[in-house]
Formats: structure tokens, sequence, C-alpha cells
């Protein structure tokens, strides 16, 4: 078993790399790059959430220069990536289909036991998808009992759809609304793809990799999370006999209970060019709030999903990273009427914060009012008068 011992600097250059943030640029630039962040990082999560861009556009965007909002799209058009819901919901490269497999497995045998109306609706639906090729849930008539009682309180047809796909039965595409279109893999997956089945090892092999190529240096409960939905999976117990094999590092830093772990090719010595990156909630940098504990010393929460009078920091706040430090996190809504981008909080870290840096948080900043199709920015409130005053004088 190869151990080694590593500081939280050089831990911290290692994760930014692996997630794509170690410079501009890193992937290149134009659809290509779209396709080779997601072929390295092997998911990039979706959300809906429209406050600002949505967050799976503002990842590309943070990365991408030029980035363009229909090259996801097309990019599905062409049977290059796809979407699914493995860990979360997210677009992934079209080679790595069948190890999506074992989850839509798990989500058709793992499910509760289905009642005879809903299981015949279910074959309802792919009779009808086997005649129309794409159905939407406008295409159904309201068949709700009830009054809903929520966001969530599908519908049966709703619910029915979103079986079938979470069962492997139906795909998804998006409308330029970012409506879900459902169609069968058979009219989606190009015919070249593997669809062979992974075995366990396979899978938990997989997931092992794949994590580690994307977070760089990883605790097991990160690794085993993209296959919590795999009940009785073997990715601790092939997470130990790769570290035990030498095809993983396993990675000691001071101050921290491992163990953490690392592919055996991973770069160690790594230089940052020192941008500014406004980020999504939903960046993989982000996802893990321990992690940015860890590693940053920074405290995020994305507060959308706390009640109103107990956020401290906003709505939907981005974390803003400079370095291999987070400097800042901005409360940020684009007002698509006024094309005005409001920022209802810019809260700076207790960090000492550069001329440089100020200079290249501007740059960011007019970046990203273009990127949300804005052309001002006002802002309402910061804890730090002389750094908002110089950026407000020079944006």
């Amino acid at each position: 078993m190869e151990s080694l011992t590593l500081t939280i600097p050089q831990v911290r250059k290692i994760i930014l790399e692996a997630a794509g943030l170690a410079r501009k640029a890193q992937f290149g630039t134009g659809i290509e790059a779209v396709y080779r962040v997601i072929d390295h990082l092997g998911f990039v999560q979706l959300d809906t959430n429209y406050v600002v861009e949505r967050a799976h556009h503002h990842v590309m965007a943070a990365r991408i220069p030029d980035y363009r909002t229909e090259w996801l799209a097309e990019l599905c058009e062409d049977g290059s990536i796809f979407e699914y819901f493995t860990s979360d919901a997210g677009y992934l490269p079209m080679h790595d289909f069948r190890f999506t497999l074992p989850v839509k497995n798990a989500f058709k045998t793992q499910r509760k036991p289905l009642t005879q109306a809903e299981a015949n609706l279910m074959k309802q639906i792919l009779d009808r998808a086997q005649r129309e090729e794409s159905l939407m849930v406008g295409d159904f008539e309201n068949d709700r009992v009830e009054a809903s009682s929520g966001w969530w309180d599908w519908r049966p047809a709703k619910v029915a759809l979103e079986r079938l796909y979470l069962a492997g039965d139906l795909m998804v595409t998006r409308t330029r609304a970012f409506q879900k279109v459902y169609g069968l893999p058979v009219n989606l997956v190009p015919t070249e793809t593997d669809l062979t089945m992974p075995t366990d090892e396979e899978y938990a092999r997989f997931v092992i990799r794949r994590t580690l190529g994307a977070l760089g240096v990883a605790y097991t409960k990160e690794i085993a999370w993209r296959a919590r939905y795999v009940k009785g999976n073997l990715v601790k117990k092939e997470l130990e006999k790769m570290a035990r094999a030498g095809e993983l590092k396993t990675i000691t830093v001071e101050g921290l209970k491992g163990p953490l772990y690392m592919l055996p090719d991973q770069k160690v010595d790594i230089d940052l060019s020192g941008e500014v990156f406004i980020l999504s909630p939903f960046d993989i940098l982000n996802v893990f709030r321990h992690r940015l504990k860890d590693f940053f010393d920074f405290d995020y929460q994305i507060e959308c999903f706390v009640p109103a009078p107990k956020r401290k920091y906003g709505y939907f706040s981005l974390p803003i990273l400079a370095d291999d430090t987070f400097i800042a996190r901005m409360d940020a809504k684009a007002d698509r009427k006024t094309k005005v981008l409001i920022v209802h909080n810019i809260h700076f870290e207790p960090v000492d914060i550069s001329e440089t840096t100020i200079e290249k948080l501007i740059r960011a900043l007019n970046a990203f009012i273009r990127f949300n199709r804005c052309d001002d920015i006002v802002f309402k409130k910061s804890n730090n008068d002389a750094y908002l005053e110089t950026i407000k004088s020079s944006i």
C-alpha cells in the first residue's frame, strides 16, 4: 500500500486542478472544451434554479471563456453526452452509459411494489413512446384525482414518466425552455454504445476512478456517495483492495482524519494561475461542504434550502474563489426584464485581498454580467465598503 503525506496547500492545488479550476480555459475553448470538461469530470450536475443562469451552464462558463449555452444541447443531440440521475441529475459522457445500468436496475428493483394501476399506466406510456418517439408531461391529460398538496406532489402521469426514466426504460432530453422530453433509449443512444451490464466489481472500480479523477483527493464517504442508490455496492470493499494493490495512493494530511485516496498518476506539484472564479453552488468544488471546511477553511452552505429568517448570506449565494482561497460569497439574481444583475449581498471573507485580485474580481464580475445576458449590475449590500467602492468605480 503506497502512502503519501501531503500538506493542505498541496491538496488544495490537486483538488483545484482536478476540478478544472487551476487556470482559465484549462480544457480549451469551444464546444470541444465542453465535452472535455464533462469527460474529465465524468458528471456535471444539472439544476433547474434560474435565479442566475442554471448551474450546468454556470459550471461550463466558469471554465470555458467563450461558452455558449446551446452547446450542451448540441452535444446531447449528436450523442456525445446524455442526461441521467446517477447520484444527482446531470450530464455524463455517452461512453460511460453502461455504468448507469446498475443505478437503473436499482431504481427498478429497489422501489416499493407498483399498484396494478401504476403498472398499467407505465405500460400505456411505453406503448405510446413506441408510436410517438417523444413525450412530454403536457401530452397527457391531467389525471390528478386529488388537488396538489405542494411543489413535488406530481400527478400520476409525471410519476410514471419519471419512474420509467430512472429505471432506464425512457431517456430525457430538453427543450429550449428546459422542459423534459422523454424518449426510448433505442432512439437516443448511438448504436456503437456498449450496453453490457458491468459486474459489481467493475461498477465499483469505475465509480472510484471517476470520482478520484474529478475530486483529485477524496475521503471514502465522497466516493461512496456517487454510488449511493445502488444498495450493497462494493465501493468501500474495492477501494481497500485497490489501495492494498497499489492501484491507488493512500494520503495522509496533518490535522485531518483519513483515510484519503488519490489516483497513482495524479500530479502533486501544481501551479495555479491566480485567477478569480465566480462559482455555482452546484459546482463539483462546492457540493461536499466538509471538503470546503477541511481543505479551504471555508464554511459554506447554499441557503435557498434554509428558512429565510435563518439565512446569513442570502438565498443563492455564489462562492468566489481567487487562486486557492475563497475570498467572498455573492447573493445574486439576474433580472431578465431590466437586464440588470442584482447583487443583494457580496460578503467578503476575513482574508487579505490584493489590488491585483480585486482587479481580477472586477473582470470576473463583468464576464458574469454578460454570461447572465445582463447589461448592468447593482449592489445592494456588502460587509466591506472599501472593496465595494473600488469595484463599483471600475465595473
